[in-house]
């Protein structure tokens, strides 16, 4: 469904990413993770668009999309989230949710003029769609309140919800625990292994080990923008350079020691 490979890109000279690569199977929940300044989200502004890789291609359904705009990658079905939300603060939630929708009459002026019916038409299913997702996330209550005051958790099940108003094929989610209390990570966590299950694949940077554990069926890691291992969350503790790259080269070694010591 999504394969990023060989991707590179430098900032001021500096490696971002050096060669990283990964593939999202249709129907997989996929973690990545890694230390601070590794490279997540930098692949995923390369793979969703908003970044130009230096080298390296990214194809999504089969279609290079390398040089593709933000916009065209979303009409084929990959929309995202963003770590930090920036929601606007004098729109109401009901009008932020619309924004995630397409509405292909709306949007063209001759439309708007002359197939006013048409036009309502979709602004209504719109509407509704809008409701229903709110519902489903909790905060049809704050429909007519401002997205930019709610709290953290609040405006990341938002985000979500706009996404979702865009009927995404693969959802990119940029640290959606990020902020979130502990009730609303379990929510968020069931909202996730919901859209699985309905079909829609996720790719999900994540520091909250828990989390990844519990909605993610693999995970890459990424260490200095080079990818350093794929496998299942279980595994992420035992696997020599992901304690590395968390640990250092002592911190992983006297892990090491203490599990050969229990060993015995």
């Amino acid at each position: 469904m999504l394969v990023a490979n060989g991707v590179e890109k430098h900032f001021a000279g500096v490696a971002a990413l050096d060669g990283a690569s990964i593939e999202v199977r249709p129907g997989e929940s996929v973690g990545l993770v890694g230390p601070n300044g590794s490279g997540k989200s930098t692949l995923l502004n390369v793979v969703s668009g908003f970044e130009r890789p230096n080298a390296g291609t990214v194809t999504l359904f089969g279609k290079n999309v390398t040089a593709r705009e933000p916009w065209d990658v979303a009409k084929l079905g990959l929309v995202r989230t963003f770590q930090h939300a920036k929601l606007p603060t004098r729109m109401s939630v009901m009008d932020l949710m619309l924004t995630g929708g397409h509405l292909a009459k709306g949007e063209t002026v001759r439309a708007s003029i002359f197939a006013r019916k048409g036009v309502r038409d979709e602004e209504s299913r719109a509407t509704d769609k809008a409701w229903d997702i709110l519902e489903r996330i909790k905060l049809d209550g704050l429909a007519s309140h401002a997205g930019g005051k709610l709290s953290g958790g609040q405006q990341k099940l938002l985000s979500l919800g706009m996404a979702l108003m865009g009927d995404p094929k693969i959802l990119l989610l940029d640290e959606p625990t990020a902020g979130v209390n502990p009730s609303l990570r379990v929510q968020l966590a069931g909202h996730l292994r919901k859209l699985q299950t309905e079909g829609v694949t996720l790719l999900t940077v994540e520091h909250d080990m828990r989390f990844v554990a519990d909605v993610c069926d693999r995970v890459y890691v990424l260490d200095r923008g080079r990818m350093i291992a794929d496998c299942s969350p279980s595994e992420l503790a035992e696997h020599p350079e992901v304690l590395e790259a968390y640990l250092g080269r002592s911190g992983s070694k006297a892990v090491a020691g203490r599990a050969d010591r229990k060993d015995h």
